[in-house]
């Protein structure tokens, strides 16, 4: 049932988005994990028709807002505005009051309106005016930001970026699925992409993904990886404790959508590389030999034995 169930809602969104059934996986673990997506790539690999596949296959809420320097907090969590037909102010919603939030170029605004952003990821509400406003459930962000070195950008502090459960890059399609997107195929599917299951769907199964079981020898295996990350020689900045959790809670979702109640070593090993990258900070030692994150995972997994 859970096979067919994940296989019919991958069909769909896999009408709109061509060759990428990898980044497809990745996103829609990080939903069950209660997670949220940071995608990191040039502007025109698809990613605004990615979030709209999800939201249309999950039939869930969508809002996108795009990141500018002049756009304000405000605009993300709301404002309160005096109405003056009942004589009082009232809340008038940000963009953040929705399922799915796509933050376009989030790395292209302001450090104040990034961090109200991020704020509500973390915390699920907003507060105006001393009102707490609560969002959706669920609700999950798909952040993208372009790569560093393009105009007007600034890069995400090490603290907001923990906050994403995992961060990826959609790159250019492949030959034939390029000739797919550009004969129309990706822009009319999404017309056609239908809904495989509600959100509170999606909240039952939060809970069951909570409840796959991850033995203790798996658990251990797990930490020393995390902890390992922290004493690498090419690394000032290992994987914090908030993303041990999310590798965590990756593997249990990923245990899930292959039919387990339980964990496996693989699954943690699919995740890692989403997880962990975007939370190491590598030193100018590192730099100067040439290293990156994806080097310094790979040592990892080399360099622990697998239960």
């Amino acid at each position: 049932m859970v096979n067919n169930q994940i296989n019919d809602i991958k069909k769909e969104i896999s009408k709109a988005i061509v060759g990428k059934e990898n980044i497809i996986d990745k996103v829609l673990a990080a939903i069950f994990a209660g997670g949220h997506v940071l995608l990191e790539d040039v502007p025109g690999v698809g990613k605004t028709t990615l979030a709209l596949a999800f939201a249309k296959t999950l039939s869930l809420e969508y809002k996108r807002i795009q990141f500018t320097p002049d756009v304000l907090p405000s605009d993300v969590v709301g404002f309160s505005m005096f109405n003056k037909k009942i004589n009082d102010f009232e809340f008038r919603e940000g963009a953040a009051m929705c399922n799915i939030l796509l933050a376009d170029e989030i790395n292209r605004t302001s450090p104040k309106t990034q961090a109200a952003l991020l704020e509500v990821m973390e915390e699920g509400k907003v507060t105006v005016d001393g009102t707490t406003h609560y969002l959706p459930n669920p609700f999950f962000v798909i952040a993208t930001q372009n790569p560093m070195g393009y105009v007007g950008t600034q890069k995400l502090p090490e603290s907001q970026l923990d906050r994403f459960m995992i961060k990826m890059s959609m790159g250019y399609p492949d030959e034939k699925s390029e000739i797919d997107i550009y004969n129309g195929r990706s822009y009319s599917a999404l017309d056609d992409v239908r809904e495989v299951i509600s959100s509170e769907d999606i909240v039952n199964i939060r809970k069951t993904v909570e409840n796959v079981h991850i033995d203790e020898k798996l658990m251990e295996y797990l930490v020393k990886i995390v902890r390992l990350s922290r004493e690498n020689q090419y690394v000032s900045l290992g994987i914090s404790p908030r993303g041990g959790i999310a590798l965590v809670k990756m593997s249990k979702s990923t245990a899930y959508m292959n039919g387990r109640d339980y964990v496996v070593p693989e699954d943690i090993l699919e995740c890692i590389d989403s997880v962990a990258g975007h939370r190491l900070v590598l030193n100018s030692k590192a730099k100067a030999n040439g290293y990156t994150e994806q080097d310094i995972i790979n040592d990892l997994k080399d360099r622990i034995a697998v239960p």
